[in-house]
């Protein structure tokens, strides 16, 4: 299944790839107050692949909190955020956002509450690297349908 989403106003988009076609989609609401006050609610398929593509790098805002081991993809022109990156062992893992999905059955995302209060860095970065989407790829926006 081929997962597109996008900020509100097209900026930020992706293409998320997600083998074999899921019966449910887990959507975990991360209870921070950065996710709560942005809508966060995120999904990660570990065997997946992501194409991050962006029109205007210049309107992306990378921003840090916590314990400064992620960066959240903010569209500077219209304050959604679609996906949120981590950099471990020099390889990029990600999550998206099932707020930012187009044409996808609602049906599918199964929400549930998630909090990670308390998890100190390594079992954090380890958290990601099981469960987080593995193979990214950050593209300018034009050549993303090309690549995937």
């Amino acid at each position: 299944m081929q997962i597109s989403g996008r900020c509100h106003c097209g900026n930020i988009s992706f293409c998320l790839y997600w083998e074999p076609d899921p019966q449910k989609i887990p959507a975990r609401a991360c209870s921070c107050s950065f996710c709560s006050k942005h809508a966060g609610v995120w999904t990660s398929n570990p065997d997946g692949k992501l194409l991050i593509a962006t029109q205007d790098p210049s309107l992306v805002s990378n921003y840090r909190f916590g314990t400064a081991t992620a960066d959240f993809l903010v569209c500077a022109r219209c304050g959604v955020v679609p996906v949120v990156t981590s950099r471990i062992d020099d390889r990029l893992y990600a999550v998206v956002n099932v707020n930012t999905f187009e044409a996808v059955d609602p049906a599918l995302l199964r929400r549930e509450p998630a909090g990670f209060d308390g998890e100190d860095r390594s079992a954090r970065l380890a958290r990601r690297k099981d469960h987080w989407i593995a193979s990214v790829e950050q593209t300018r926006a034009g050549s993303i349908n090309e690549r995937l």
